[in-house]
């Protein structure tokens, strides 16, 4: 992999012009002007993959440097029920099918303690909408794991699960949600919550949502948790689950959407936009938002672009997308969101050899070490999902990088086995 990266470097120009969309792209780019949905057209259909993914290597090398993150996390997955029945999902249990589970409060005390006593900065925890699990549940949940484990970082519930617990908790107003949204969220809050995961967005496209996962929330009110945290000062990630039903074209306008709601968060932190409105992190000089601003809002952190995994689920005729348009949209995600601070090359869904390639085509993230995973399982594994941090450092630098520990926040994070501290 290290001599990819040398040849990356010497055959840039080279490989920029070979596709002749690709020059005028890469130049833009590099200025810091956003690119339009016409030009992520033009890089998803360009025959030069590697000049796309080369782009995007020098707009992440401007961001990051060599500097390419990981974490030591578990994810926990607190139950399978779920009211919903999205076609693209083998996760979700209906209450009484085999397989379907409820955690314990006393079992997730359990999961906060081994995290801990792991060495585990994060705690990532999502699960089904379960239609009978009352309120409280999910606040002392919270309460549970700070009490367990007070170093951890809780970074909980996608904004599918928010809207949900607005309607158990019956705050939520469907002339007003975001008014239940904010109820919500200053609850959890205040319970321990840290941060909030991208899940749920999928493809914002009402055609994908009505045939794919229907009664799922839409685009408008997924953007609207996410505006109410940033409003209350929390971060939040953002993700598209891409290679079903949808097309290319509504991938690009799923990612225009989030830069919007993203230029709205920046703005909020002082950022100016441009003549046109928008505002990037991508031009020379610019400078990343940092957690010291969380008095003024939270942002988005990152984008994590998930392939669909068919095996189990209602679209399993479904072929999936290939290693190939893997590789190429993490560069455009990367090249396109260009408000976003980093891009996740989640190595569950897009398995560990292909995430180091998408660190040399735009990603600076790996994710962690996870442990257990049920939402999706990549050629039949198991729940038990992990791996360790001397294969993600390795895996890092094959790829000519330099492995650095974050926290949830992406502060770095100094290390003497289980015992860590924020570096100064």
């Amino acid at each position: 992999m290290s001599s990819l990266r040398t040849s990356n470097a010497a055959t840039l120009e080279e490989s920029a012009h070979s596709d002749p969309n690709l020059a005028d792209i890469r130049r833009r780019a590099l200025a810091g002007e956003r690119l339009s949905i016409d030009d992520g057209l033009a890089l998803y259909e360009s025959p030069d993959l590697w000049g796309v993914c080369t782009i995007a290597d020098e707009i992440r090398r401007r961001l990051h440097g060599r500097t390419t993150y990981f974490n030591i996390n578990r994810h926990l997955n607190y139950s399978n029920v779920c009211a919903l029945s999205c076609k693209f999902c083998e996760f979700y249990r209906k209450r009484g099918d085999d397989g379907a589970y409820e955690r314990s409060l006393d079992e997730i005390r359990e999961e906060a303690r081994g995290a801990m006593e792991a060495g585990a900065t994060e705690m990532h925890i999502v699960g089904g909408l379960h239609p009978y699990l009352p309120f409280d549940y999910y606040t002392d949940m919270m309460r549970a794991i700070r009490e367990e484990a007070p170093t951890l970082h809780i970074k909980a519930f996608t904004a599918v699960e928010i809207v949900h617990l607005a309607k158990i908790a019956k705050v939520h107003k469907r002339d007003d949600p975001a008014a239940g949204i904010r109820s919500v969220l200053e609850r959890l809050k205040e319970a321990g919550l840290g941060s909030l995961p991208g899940g749920g967005a999928e493809v914002f496209d009402d055609r994908i949502h009505d045939e794919a996962f229907k009664g799922k929330i839409r685009s408008d009110v997924w953007l609207d948790v996410h505006r109410v945290a940033h409003e209350l000062g929390l971060n939040t990630n953002a993700t598209i689950l891409y290679g079903h039903i949808d097309n290319r074209r509504e991938r690009l306008i799923h990612m225009d959407m989030l830069r919007g709601a993203q230029d709205q968060a920046l703005s909020r932190l002082g950022y100016a936009a441009d003549v046109a409105g928008a505002i990037t992190l991508t031009g020379a000089g610019a400078e990343l938002p940092t957690p010291a601003m969380s008095d003024r809002g939270g942002y988005f952190q990152t984008i994590i672009p998930l392939p669909f995994i068919p095996d189990g689920s209602e679209l399993e005729h479904l072929p999936g997308p290939s290693g190939l348009e893997n590789l190429r949209t993490i560069a455009i995600a990367r090249l396109m969101l260009d408000n976003f601070p980093h891009v996740k090359a989640f190595w569950i869904m897009q398995t560990l050899a292909m995430a180091e390639f998408q660190l040399c085509a735009g990603a600076d993230d790996l994710d962690g070490t996870v442990v257990w995973y049920d939402i999706t399982k990549v050629g039949g594994a198991s729940t038990h999902q992990e791996t360790t941090v001397w294969d993600l450092q390795k895996a890092i630098r094959d790829a000519g990088l330099d492995p650095v520990e974050r926290d949830t926040l992406y502060r770095r994070v100094e290390r003497k086995g289980a015992q860590w501290r924020l570096a100064e």
